[in-house]
């Protein structure tokens, strides 16, 4: 657990993890601007007949970087090279906790979904919001997918709280997410950010956010847990 947080330290509490510097804009607000940006870099010859939502906060998103350089899109280009049909779609929002993702989510889910993929809880884990409402808001995400798309496939990326929340609390919150997985029968990423959580080479300077390089490593992880499902 500590190979996330235990480095940065106090700053993360003050500035909350995964947050942009900036306000963000009328296309973000409605979690609108990820999708567009994924739907014009689509090679215009090919043919998708499913669709993938990545929902999630700011790591989703590709904060400080080009949107092509975000997971999502390296995703999508592991995709198409297996001429598989999915169109990802970047449903990311910078600063977005399990509360505004479980406001969000009924919009998003107006296009059809086929494969949902929920990274949310690294906000809620650096602002102490209770592990128990953040597991009641990701249920109500799943419940609200399964109830419009019953077919759909979801995967679930865990994240991991501070060490500075105390035991007990890190405790319950990295536990909240195998136990989602196993009530909903849903796919696990156990940790989103192996192998690029707390590397300073693989962060902004922010000490937050991957870099080009740290999406890589951050797509490789998804991938391995997402391609089985496809």
């Amino acid at each position: 657990m500590t190979r996330l947080f235990a480095w940065l330290g106090p700053l993360l509490l003050g500035t909350g993890l995964l947050a942009c510097q900036s306000p963000p804009t009328e296309q973000e607000k409605t979690g609108t601007a990820g999708a567009d940006t994924a739907a014009t870099d689509l090679p215009a010859a090919r043919a998708y007949t499913k669709t993938i939502l990545f929902f999630g906060n700011s790591l989703t998103a590709g904060y400080g970087l080009d949107p092509e350089q975000a997971f999502p899109a390296l995703i999508q280009q592991k995709i198409d090279s297996l001429n598989l049909p999915y169109r990802v779609v970047n449903g990311g929002l910078s600063g977005e906790t399990t509360t505004g993702g479980l406001a969000r989510i009924d919009f998003m889910l107006r296009q059809p979904v086929d494969v949902l993929v929920i990274e949310l809880g690294g906000n809620d884990g650096l602002r102490g919001i209770q592990p128990n409402l953040a597991r009641q808001n990701l249920q109500g995400i799943i419940d609200k997918a399964r109830a419009k798309y019953p077919a759909i496939k979801i995967v679930l990326a865990g994240m991991e709280a501070p060490p500075s929340m105390g035991q007990d609390y890190t405790q319950a919150f990295r536990q909240l997410y195998p136990a989602l997985a196993q009530k909903n029968q849903v796919t696990l990423i156990p940790f989103l950010l192996e192998k690029v959580g707390g590397i300073p080479d693989l962060n902004l300077p922010d000490g937050i956010h991957p870099t080009a390089q740290g999406h890589q490593l951050v797509a490789e992880t998804v991938w391995q847990i997402l391609r089985p499902v496809l």
